[in-house]
């Protein structure tokens, strides 16, 4: 079974790249985030050609800000939107779909952006992510935790560690946080699999962020003990991020039980794109 995840920053913008993408790699189960559309309006714009792929769908959306999705050709059970108890910025939002597929819990997750350290945003994010971690250990080993985590779990999934200083994805609580709900028996397959080497999934569109290989890894999937012992291959999909119209995230895939790919693994930086310098290259934001 191949389990994909991937934030396309606007569904309705990303069709054009989303459908093709499922027609080359084929996942069997794809965790969406940020559709920024309503269920209804999901539903009007890709039922059909979803349908059409054997796909079946559980959304959880609202128009024009977050959102998230599960598409399966493995099965699609017990669907569940959002966080039982979780919190929201006043109100819920739509950050979190379950499912059953193909006998694996899959979750779906948005995590909040955090905004700026010691904001209300901020905070959210934190305990955001401990209802995450209260859900995930109220279900199954059989599990996998996949989506925008919005953290950057250590110092090795940036591009430089100075550049961030000051901001959010990187700071103590928040991969404190991150780490809470990986003591649950929860793996990070892509770093089990490639623990030495510089692989990415968010590069900023600013700045030529991409070009030059200035990301950092904040799209996860996580997998319980028993699906992580299935790994066969995981790696993250930098050709999706290339060429007219991409999102500003790459998909991750995890392959179970057989690779037909192949570990594809990350993608290095050529030689004209030389790791930058610690402390010499600033966030487009800075």
């Amino acid at each position: 079974m191949r389990i994909a995840t991937w934030n396309v920053n606007s569904v309705k913008q990303r069709v054009p790249r989303l459908l093709p993408w499922l027609d080359e790699r084929k996942p069997d189960v794809v965790c969406l985030q940020e559709t920024k559309l309503a269920d209804e309006s999901f539903a009007e714009l890709l039922g059909d050609e979803l349908s059409g792929r054997g796909y079946e769908v559980a959304t959880h959306g609202e128009a024009a800000w977050n959102g998230v999705a599960i598409l399966s050709r493995a099965g699609l059970e017990d669907v569940e939107r959002g966080l039982p108890d979780g919190p929201g910025f006043p109100h819920p939002e739509a950050r979190a779909v379950t499912a059953t597929c193909g006998g694996v819990r899959v979750i779906s997750v948005y995590v909040p952006n955090g905004r700026s350290p010691g904001s209300d945003h901020y905070e959210y994010k934190l305990a955001w992510l401990a209802a995450l971690r209260d859900y995930v250990a109220a279900g199954p080993e059989e599990v996998v935790v996949c989506g925008d985590m919005n953290v950057a779990p250590t110092d090795d999934d940036v591009f430089d560690p100075e550049a961030y200083e000051g901001h959010t994805h990187v700071t103590p609580p928040e991969r404190d946080a991150l780490k809470a709900l990986q003591r649950l028996g929860l793996h990070d397959v892509v770093r089990d699999h490639w623990p030495n080497e510089r692989v990415f999934s968010y590069w900023d569109y600013r700045a030529g962020m991409f070009h030059q290989d200035l990301g950092m890894r904040i799209d996860l999937i996580l997998a319980g003990g028993p699906v992580a012992k299935r790994v066969k291959a995981a790696w993250i999909d930098r050709q999706a991020r290339k060429g007219k119209g991409p999102s500003d995230h790459a998909p991750v895939i995890v392959d179970l039980d057989e690779a037909p790919d192949g570990d594809i693994g990350p993608v290095v930086p050529p030689p004209s794109n030389p790791v930058i310098r610690r402390g010499k290259k600033k966030l487009p934001q800075s």
